[in-house]
């Protein structure tokens, strides 16, 4: 998001991205200019171009009146994002030709070193980026780039919801196992063992938000689990390690 911002521009926004998807800046809050240039030594007219970035990649709402505050997504909403994005997931694992190339595996090992060595650093920004970026390595494997793009747009769009679990050092540990069990099944041919870990991978971030907004988590909706052997499988592999 920020590649093509002036350098000064690009650190506002950089810095106010990770205090919100890390959970420094809740939900709800709202961001006041004159904090947030006292904070920067900016000018308002940078901070207010640092919130419509911010605004565009749909982690900040701005509205008359009231200015700028931390997206904050209902129950409801958290759900029905959730919903569209189990089943894109879970559609282009279904799509991916098993067991991919070797240098598919590769470069999802690499990204998943990447992420443990972020982790170990204490780097949430790259632990985020690395993350990001193996998913949508993995999903690419299906072939359907206008698939993956939808994918990255609800994965940006679920960004306040999901982020801030991997700061959480279990939760961290439990998406680098999933990572290894998902590179392990595309080694072999069983894509509803994938798909199923492609979508519960994502549960833990989505019930978490909803406790933190002190919403009562919904358990998973029923037509979205495929009950079978397989399914058993991949649910089990990652604590093996």
């Amino acid at each position: 998001m920020t590649a093509d911002l002036p350098e000064e521009l690009a650190g506002i926004v950089t810095a106010i991205e990770d205090d919100i998807i890390f959970g420094r800046l809740p939900p709800g809050l709202r961001l006041v200019e004159d904090t947030l240039m006292a904070r920067f030594s900016a000018t308002r007219h940078a901070i207010r171009q640092a919130l419509g970035e911010l605004e565009r990649s749909r982690i900040v709402t701005r509205e008359r009146n009231i200015g700028a505050t931390v997206r904050s997504y209902s129950q409801e909403e958290v759900l029905e994002i959730y919903q569209v994005r189990e089943l894109l997931q879970r559609h282009a694992a279904l799509m991916i030709h098993l067991p991919v190339p070797t240098e598919v595996i590769a470069r999802l090992e690499t990204l998943n070193r990447q992420f443990a060595e972020n982790g170990a650093r204490g780097d949430l920004r790259a632990v985020h980026e690395s993350n990001d970026a193996f998913h949508l390595t993995l999903f690419a494997a299906c072939g359907n780039k206008y698939l993956v793009n939808f994918i990255a747009d609800y994965m940006a769009l679920s960004l306040p919801v999901r982020a801030k679990s991997l700061a959480d050092a279990q939760a961290f540990q439990t998406s680098f196992r999933q990572h290894e069990a998902m590179i392990r099944l595309l080694r072999d041919q069983d894509n509803w063992a994938l798909a199923q870990l492609c979508v519960e991978h994502v549960w833990p971030s989505k019930h978490d938000y909803l406790q933190r907004t002190q919403a009562v988590a919904a358990p998973p909706d029923d037509d979205l689990r495929m009950p079978s052997p397989s399914r058993r499988r991949a649910r089990a592999e990652p604590a093996a390690d």
